[in-house]
């Protein structure tokens, strides 16, 4: 399995050396929970040549299913991603502010749509602003479009109803909850209207893979974090982003995973699902 991650230092001899460019697309999806959109970021200085993409309108298709951010509609991802460039022969290089969790959202939804050159900058933009590296201001390019053809299905999901089976069989994968532990047990609900965990799952928080500058811990570190966890984990969050986050942790170390896209803001939807709270036992 490829690393899905890549450092600045990596990025930069690349395109260098000419590797990846001009081909490689870089896509800035810097984005927060509740605003403020990251357009203005990104013209306040971005990396060169990238282009912008938004999270809330363009790899999320709000309605009245599917959590706070269910998956965007197929025609909607294409156009972006044909807007932006993107073929399913150009390497594509995606980063958001830091953490890498907007970021590893495209990352997850263009490899289960099928395009086999996916990486995530690690640190992303403030990794490249502390190593000293040039940016662009202003509205950013207009690439020529691509010809991207989302196939989407190649990632293991899950619905609520597998959840639920899961439960009921006690058997099986493990489901994993990786929000932080305050959330995981109730006890600090900010953003859903009901607090808890979906009964039967572990609490791993996702932030707890990264270093205090935003990059992504060693592999030895991640690992270690995730190997009481046979198998292949059944991730959840609150609407899906965070788990893809986990998911790329999880690649970077040569183990894989299945997500749950409507997580816990889609799972309390249905008053007769479970719910419990508490940290894990």
């Amino acid at each position: 399995m490829r690393n899905p991650l890549v450092s600045v230092e990596q990025l930069v001899a690349a395109l260098d050396e000419g590797d990846v460019s001009p081909g490689v697309v870089l896509v800035d999806v810097r984005w927060t929970l509740n605003g403020p959109p990251g357009r203005p970021a990104y013209e306040a200085g971005h990396l060169p040549g990238a282009v912008y993409v938004d999270l809330e309108s363009e790899l999320t298709t709000h309605g009245p299913e599917g959590g706070r951010h269910p998956l965007p509609d197929p025609d909607v991802f294409q156009r972006a991603m044909r807007r932006s460039g993107v073929s399913a022969a150009t390497p594509v290089v995606v980063y958001d502010g830091a953490t890498s969790l907007a970021a590893s959202r495209l990352w997850w939804l263009l490899t289960d749509a099928g395009h086999p050159d996916v990486r995530v900058l690690d640190g992303g933009y403030d990794a490249w602003l502390a190593a000293g590296l040039p940016v662009e201001t202003g509205p950013g390019p207009a690439p020529a479009a691509g010809d991207f053809v989302v196939e989407s299905g190649h990632r293991r999901v899950v619905d609520a109803e597998a959840v639920a089976a899961l439960g009921r069989a006690g058997t099986g994968p493990v489901l994993v909850d990786v929000r932080a532990a305050d959330r995981y047990a109730g006890e600090n609900e900010t953003i859903d209207p009901i607090a808890g965990h979906i009964p039967g799952a572990v609490n791993r928080p996702s932030m707890a893979n990264l270093t205090e500058s935003g990059g992504f811990k060693a592999a030895p570190e991640i690992a270690r974090a995730y190997a009481d966890l046979p198998g292949e984990p059944v991730l959840y969050c609150g609407s899906g982003i965070t788990a893809a986050h986990t998911l790329l942790a999880l690649e970077t170390v040569g183990r894989t995973g299945s997500i749950y896209p409507g997580s816990w803001s889609d799972w309390i939807t249905d008053p007769d699902r479970p719910r419990a709270t508490g940290p894990t036992p």
